[in-house]
């Protein structure tokens, strides 16, 4: 594959990349880069954070990469997860791993690292020195949201000021050419970027796909992300080995405007479907028409501002196709039960 085409499929789908100029003198010397994406083992993994986070893996293993997946067990620990049990939070670690694995993720080029296993390392910690004493507490400050957090927790518990600063000291540690994460990660690889010029340490380069809008609807594109698809609140995601039925009643009952903004079926076709199928069909009752079929988004998208796609007919396209989609997964837990089975007991 030749350099063009490997960036093209590192950027396929991907809203932002810092910088693409920098990426593509990347691939054009270097044939086996690192990229890497943290991981915190937090739930249950909805689509957004799995179908989305897999198939952007896969195209970087396709372009040559290898890619870390760091199961950052002690940032969960810092940011409350399991009621603060490590060994929980080590658990949810394996069902991850395992959910990357029936997603698809090549084995052979995927390198999963636990982080309390870097993190042993007397050079680790005088890394995250380093990180810290290089940036002022008002810079970490603003870096603190990257956990899903408010800048204000850190007067309660002081560790959520470690934590900008940890992220950071992970990818120079795992020697990455390409971060990679979703928006709301951007301000820790940025954080990451202005360091390495303080520092005069490797600058890493980063790419970052969308972020969902959850299925209650409600803001993605706000820079706090409050409207994202969140596995805190069930209802507004959907999990990758969700029954058919699940999908189908979740689908149902999700906030669906007339418009593209915040519409989180529009975005599932856009950000999910599409790029795995390359065309939609709709069915439809022969009295409305029949069934429509789309081979772009953008297609789909018009008919359905317009109004010649009715709400409840792109819904039931969008369970039909998540559930085929998805079948693999299942299957994956059908014969591998034991981590999803230990997951459902640790979340009730």
């Amino acid at each position: 594959m030749s350099w063009k085409k490997r960036m093209e499929t590192v950027l396929r789908d991907v809203e932002e990349a810092v910088t693409e100029e920098e990426i593509a003198k990347l691939l054009e010397s270097n044939p086996s880069p690192i990229a890497y994406i943290g991981i915190e083992p937090s739930g249950f993994m909805h689509i957004g954070q799995g179908m989305l986070t897999s198939r952007k893996v896969r195209d970087m293993q396709e372009a040559g990469f290898t890619v870390k997946i760091l199961l950052a067990d002690w940032h969960a620990y810092i940011n409350d997860k399991f009621g603060g049990s490590i060994e929980d939070i080590k658990q949810c670690g394996r069902y991850i791993q395992d959910c990357f694995l029936a997603l698809g993720v090549d084995p052979l080029k995927t390198e999963f690292v636990l982080a309390s296993e870097i993190m042993g390392s007397m050079d680790y910690w005088e890394r995250v020195l380093r990180v810290a004493k290089a940036n002022s507490v008002a810079r970490i400050r603003r870096a603190v949201d990257i956990m899903g957090r408010e800048a204000e927790d850190a007067e309660a518990d002081s560790s959520k000021l470690i934590y900008p600063s940890l992220q950071v000291t992970d990818i120079f540690e795992l020697g990455v050419d390409v971060a990679y994460a979703g928006m709301d990660q951007r301000r820790a690889h940025m954080l990451a970027r202005d360091t390495a010029d303080k520092l005069g340490w490797k600058k890493p380069m980063a790419i970052h796909t969308p972020i969902l809008t959850g299925l209650k609807g409600g803001g993605r594109m706000d820079s706090s992300h409050k409207g994202k698809m969140s596995k805190s609140d069930p209802d507004s995601c959907i999990f990758i080995h969700d029954s058919p039925e699940d999908i189908d009643r979740k689908v149902k009952g999700a906030f669906c405007p007339p418009t593209p903004q915040d519409n989180p079926m529009l975005d599932m076709c856009r950000y999910l479907i599409f790029p795995e199928t390359h065309e939609i069909t709709v069915p439809r009752d022969e009295k409305w028409g029949g069934p429509l079929r789309y081979e772009t988004y953008r297609e789909l998208e018009e008919d359905y501002v317009k109004g010649e796609l009715h709400p409840a007919d792109l819904k039931k396209a969008v369970s039909l196709y998540l559930a085929e989609l998805l079948e693999p997964v299942r299957q994956y837990f059908l014969d591998k039960p034991h981590n999803l089975e230990r997951m459902k007991q640790l979340i009730p």
